[in-house]
């Protein structure tokens, strides 16, 4: 199986920009992309063009020369790289591009040298801010199970794409963080599906059974049936349908109330809603078929916020920034 990057087919005039500054060995290669100032030649554009391929090609090189493409570090190096050329394309005027190019690189670098164990760290390139804990914690769980060798491409693009939506987020805030979020929750709900499936041999012990992991979203201050966030829905059916296609069997539904940190009414007032909104929640399983008695419920109130929002405003985009906050988290916990 090749390698391919559709991202880095010249669709547009205003493509990426890179220049090759060899520092010893063709290895040790670093592409250095224009300040944004300076991105206004065709000359530069073209130079730069070549530098994104070449970096491109140092990964097809390394897919070629017998690593996989679901490799946790070769995965990682061209995810990196897709939202460096993605970020530039769209005219990013921060360092962004260029840090995440560089973590490709790094990573090429290690692997062309052969060094072992590369580390697994995710550096928050240009100062991104952290978001959604909770993401960061379901994809270090898997780090550290036997199916994670199954799971290792969607797992470093999960992480990748959390670093981006940080990015995006203090630059412009939630409204554009807000889709690499949806592709990073999306990337670690494949990667749970995918460790979960593992085939890991008879030789190897049996992978722990996580729960399927979804998010049903509230409006503010808000706990009926008609106040969900209609397509946080999806994720219950998608988990339901993964049982189903996976032949699982349920062992209990565990229900986890939560509300944001807006607590004009006062702290046990978010602790009522939180407990208000898992019932309806409760009431929503028991319709999809989910039989009552495996199905138990907390709340937490506001103790567990998952995206801060710092800074954000007006106050309509604050809670907006803030609906993750504002959920039930449904674990589906199956049986080995």
């Amino acid at each position: 199986m090749t390698l391919t990057h559709s991202k880095l087919r010249p669709l547009h005039a205003v493509l990426a920009v890179a220049v090759l500054a060899a520092s010893g060995s063709a290895v040790a290669q670093q592409t250095r992309l224009h300040p944004q100032a300076q991105r206004i030649s065709d000359e530069a554009i073209h130079a730069d063009l070549q530098g994104y391929e070449a970096t491109q090609g140092r990964i097809q090189a390394l897919n070629d020369g017998g690593r996989p493409i679901r490799d946790y570090h070769l995965s990682k190096a061209q995810c990196w790289l897709d939202v460096s050329f993605h970020e530039y394309t769209r005219n990013d005027r921060s360092a962004f591009p260029q840090e995440a190019l560089t973590e490709s690189e790094k990573l090429i670098v290690d692997m062309e040298n052969g060094v072992s164990p590369i580390p697994t760290d995710t550096a928050l390139v240009n100062n991104a801010k952290y978001l959604r804990d909770d993401l960061w914690q379901r994809l270090k769980v898997i780090h550290g199970t036997p199916g994670f060798s199954c799971a290792q491409q969607k797992v470093a693009c999960g992480e990748v794409e959390l670093v981006h939506a940080g990015n995006e987020f203090n630059q412009q805030q939630w409204r554009h963080s807000k889709p690499y979020i949806q592709i990073a929750e999306d990337l670690v709900n494949e990667a749970e599906a995918l460790a979960r499936q593992c085939d890991i041999g008879p030789a190897a012990p049996a992978a722990p059974v996580g729960p399927l992991i979804a998010n049903v979203l509230f409006e503010f201050d808000r706990d009926r049936y008609k106040d969900i966030r209609t397509y946080s829905l999806e994720s219950v059916d998608r988990a339901l349908a993964t049982i189903a296609s996976e032949q699982r069997e349920l062992a209990g539904v565990a229900l986890i109330g939560h509300a944001d940190r807006m607590q004009g009414k006062g702290f046990d007032y978010n602790q009522g809603l939180s407990q208000r909104r898992a019932q309806t929640v409760r009431e929503l399983l028991i319709g999809r078929g989910v039989d009552p008695e495996l199905i138990r419920y907390e709340y937490r109130g506001d103790t567990q916020q998952v995206q801060q929002c710092d800074g954000v405003k007006p106050r309509a985009a604050l809670l907006e920034c803030l609906l993750p906050n504002r959920r039930v988290e449904v674990q589906f916990e199956l049986k080995p």
